[in-house]
Parts: C-alpha cells; structure tokens; sequence
C-alpha cells in the first residue's frame, strides 16, 4: 500500500532534538517494516524546503539554501516522490468547493487531490 508521508513527520525526523522526533522516526520504520510504500508529492518539498530555510526561532531548521539543497535530496532518496500531474488542480478545486474548504486547510486539500489522483489511500 502506498502512503503519503506528511510534511511535519518528514520535519520532525530532521530535527533530533525536537519532542516529537521519535515518534515521526518510530512512524516511519514501523510502515517500512509493514512493507508499506512511502511517498511524497512535489508540495511536500516544497513545504520542506520553506521549513528549512525558515529561521529556528520561528520554527525552522534554520539552514542556508546550500545545506537545504542537500537536505531535500536526503529526503527525496528515502521517499518514492510522486509527480506532479494536470489531473490534480481540477481534483483540487472539485475538493474546496465540494467540502468548503477555508484558509490553510486548502494546502492539504492539494495532497489530498494528489492522493486521489496517484491513488494513494492512506497519509
């Protein structure tokens, strides 16, 4: 089964000192060793590289656009990265107006869209 791997455990397991660091590291062996198929689409590089260069004291890695180059090819060696396809802006949109999607909640309904499109079940 293929999983779409969220933003935030793909964060927290680059940050060892984080409270949650385990727990995304834990949840990542455990689907591997269940033989799942973990995945990104191109919006969760997107999502990383801003937190990457995000300052640490707001909540970023703080790293300079060199070692975040470096850091998203790690991540895109340990993840099958999904294209990005024309089929998901019309999956999106059909989402947000079905569901009345507001605000910030519309960036997940684009994952949600991309799930839908490259058949991805579970995130």
């Amino acid at each position: 089964m293929r999983v779409l791997v969220d933003t935030n455990i793909v964060t927290r397991s680059a940050q060892p000192g984080h409270p949650m660091y385990q727990d995304a590291t834990d949840a990542v062996s455990t689907l591997r060793q269940r033989g799942e198929q973990l995945c990104l689409v191109p919006q969760n590089l997107y999502e990383y590289w801003a937190v990457c260069t995000r300052p640490a004291g707001e909540n970023g890695l703080g790293l300079d656009a060199t070692e975040a180059q470096a850091e998203l090819a790690r991540v895109k060696g340990l993840f099958e990265v999904l294209a990005d396809s024309s089929a998901i802006y019309p999956a999106w949109e059909r989402l947000v107006t079905q569901h009345a999607v507001m605000g910030r909640n519309s960036h997940d309904a684009r994952l949600v869209a991309a799930m839908e499109v490259h058949g991805v079940t579970h995130l």
